[in-house]
């Protein structure tokens, strides 16, 4: 048994509810109040932007080149390079946005006649991104244009040494911008065109795509290569996790209905290894923990070339071995990555480091992979609710690292605040990449400090649950899941609703796997099973408990039932009674509500009863639909809330 708390430590953050507007939404969209209420929190309370969420193909999109200033000057270099026979090589990144953006624009080049190969840097030796040996390189075998892909926007260096040997270069990259821009011949990056376009959130493989299907719509050649491109794009845009909005919503919506029966070898060759061959739609927690894991761990562990040769070659044969070199890889991801949070965890929890006094932790031991220190820095991220920035010697003299954050910190600013202490760094608000002197460890340490108190107030320092509407557990069967999948693709900025449900009792706990828990929730009559992922150390949970979870369906024995995915819990904030009325059983409650006594009462068919103090008028419904006004002083209603109020008073 853990001596931590016996449940999370968390805050809760619940969006305010609108129940009369979600319920007019759900009249005129013929839709579940609890889904309209969704989407007013995601910002779309009209009918007009909720179909067009709903059906993002109804959006009207703008040219890419009306959005992204050097979009035609990119287009005009390629297209001159191409007809000239001027070598081409794309510079790629170690991770699957870099690798599928390689890959795709690889894919587009070839097949319209370019002369053009690749490289990307080595994770262990030189780091993320393009620089002076690849430069170098590229000229010495004949390289006319070089294309970089999810990297380049800092690389003022090796950008200036290529414009001195005659190089012509183009930027394609989506990090955020430093204060000045590198002298490149053309930059495509999405940070650099206005925040209300639609091709904004994209990730680099997200640009690749728009520059590649451009350049193919220049030769008048799409149609044998769009749907391999979209494809690339779906998988790198999910797996890089990008904001599911704009045209990354409505093109991954696409690519998702085509990756199933994809007509790429390589693809094809993932989703059997992964498991996945009996999906006929696959959904982007697949990809996000099936697919891109597989893709993410090559560039982690192993050499990228895998990866590329996955998804560029026509032979099955050769997709299959590549895929299965993925499989293997991902196996030692896993246990090194298993490994290294247990180290790190009794690394901080056995030492003096103090991360809720510092406002962030910063972790450095020697030995730790660095190809999967991000993953474990996730992990903590979520166990201590702080921002953690981990590192391992690369030598004697030298450190690197990963950054992952809370929504508050800002990792891409802190690192910045930092950048005179640093050789590197780079990233963005939720994520980033270091190296420094390992002299500086404690000047940097401080500096970090002095960020995240700057940043920070104590009440940040839990991790963060966001909670879309509460639902009672009758309301939860597979009918309204049917209609959340409306919702998808889901992802960054367009999250699995959430929903929470006050008072649960746990009938049936028990630990599964290698640290799950598997429930058993009643509310009322009601029960449903549920699943808390990584939670064995808080069992025995306590009960009744307020629930805080994720709607899923479960298939066993071909009987598909709804199962909760628990993710956040806290003690009650009220306390729910059982009672029995005219032979009736029921539950009640008493809420204080902006300062008002409320009284809930419930009945086996989750219609409920609501009372505010010193009213004689209440609503009776289902909560989250429209709710008839009664007159509580009245029979049957006064007898019932007397027999209520006697219940809460035992």
């Amino acid at each position: 048994m853990s001596d931590r708390s016996s449940i999370p430590d968390q805050r809760w953050s619940i969006h305010p509810q609108e129940p009369d507007r979600a319920v007019g939404l759900a009249i005129e969209s013929h839709r579940s109040p609890l889904l309209t209420q969704i989407l007013i929190n995601r910002g779309f309370d009209t009918l007009e932007s909720i179909q067009e969420f709903l059906d993002p193909e109804r959006q009207s999109l703008p040219s890419p080149i009306e959005d992204f200033p050097d979009l035609a000057i990119s287009l005009e270099l390629l297209i001159n390079a191409i007809n000239d026979k001027t070598r081409i090589a794309i510079c790629g990144d170690y991770d699957a946005d870099g690798m599928t953006s390689t890959a795709l624009l690889l894919r587009a080049l070839r097949y319209l006649g370019a002369r053009v190969d690749y490289a990307i840097p080595s994770r262990m030796s030189e780091g993320y991104g393009i620089n002076r040996r690849i430069v170098e390189e590229f000229h010495d075998e004949g390289v006319g244009l070089i294309l970089t892909v999810d990297n380049g926007i800092a690389a003022h260096d090796p950008i200036a040494r290529a414009r001195e040997l005659g190089l012509t270069i183009i930027v394609t990259d989506h990090h955020d911008l430093p204060p000045t821009l590198p002298n490149a011949n053309a930059i495509l990056n999405p940070k650099l065109i206005d925040e209300s376009s639609p091709y904004r959130g994209m990730a680099g493989v997200g640009v690749a795509y728009v520059l590649a299907v451009c350049l193919a719509q220049s030769f008048g050649q799409t149609r044998d290569l769009q749907q391999s491109l979209l494809e690339l794009f779906t998988l790198g845009t999910i797996a890089d996790l990008a904001p599911l909005t704009g045209v990354n919503r409505r093109w991954v919506k696409r690519g998702l209905h085509l990756l199933p029966k994809s007509k790429m070898a390589g693809i094809q060759a993932l989703i059997q290894i992964a498991g996945l061959s009996n999906e006929k739609n696959l959904k982007p927690e697949a990809i996000g923990f099936r697919l891109g894991p597989r893709i993410n761990a090559i560039g982690r562990l192993g050499d990228p070339q895998v990866v590329i040769e996955l998804f560029v070659t026509d032979d099955d044969g050769v997709a299959l071995e590549c895929a299965m070199k993925c499989e293997q890889v991902n196996k030692q991801r896993q246990q090194l990555c298993e490994q290294i949070e247990k180290e790190a965890i009794e690394a901080y929890e056995n030492g003096s480091l103090d991360a809720k006094g510092d406002r962030l932790l910063l972790l450095v031991q020697k030995g730790w992979h660095h190809g999967v220190i991000g993953i474990v820095a996730s992990r903590l991220v979520e166990r201590y609710g702080v921002p953690v920035f981990i590192g391992t010697y690369e030598d004697d003299h030298h450190i690197r690292g990963s950054a992952r954050s809370i929504p508050e910190f800002n990792v891409f600013e802190a690192l910045e605040f930092c950048k005179d202490l640093m050789l590197k760094c780079g990233g963005h608000k939720a994520a980033g990449g270091f190296s420094f002197e390992a002299d500086r460890l404690d000047e940097i340490r401080s500096r970090l400090r002095t960020f995240a108190h700057r940043s920070l107030k104590p009440e940040h320092l839990k991790p963060l649950v966001t909670i879309d509407a509460q639902a009672d557990l009758s309301q939860l069967d597979l009918a309204l899941h049917a209609q959340l999948d409306a919702l998808h693709p889901c992802g960054m900025d367009n999250p699995d609703p959430v929903f929470w449900t006050p008072n649960v009792l746990l009938d049936e706990q028990r630990r599964i796997g290698k640290g799950h828990l598997k429930l058993v929730l009643r509310s009322g009559n009601q029960k449903i099973n549920a699943i808390a992922w990584r939670w064995g150390e808080y069992f025995p949970l306590p009960s009744p408990l307020d629930v805080a979870y994720r709607l899923k369906s479960n298939e066993w024995n071909n009987e598909v039932s709804v199962q909760l995915e628990i993710i956040g819990v806290r003690r009650p904030q009220s306390h729910q009674t059982e009672f029995t009325f005219s032979d009736r059983p029921y539950t009640c409650l008493l809420l204080e509500k902006r300062g008002i006594q409320e009284l809930r009462i419930q009945n086996t068919k989750g219609e409920t009863l609501i009372i505010q103090k010193g009213q004689k008028i209440g609503t009776l419904g289902k909560l989250n639909q429209v709710m008839q006004e009664v007159d509580v002083s009245q029979s049957p209603f006064y007898d019932l809330v007397k027999a209520a109020v006697n219940a809460l008073q035992v």
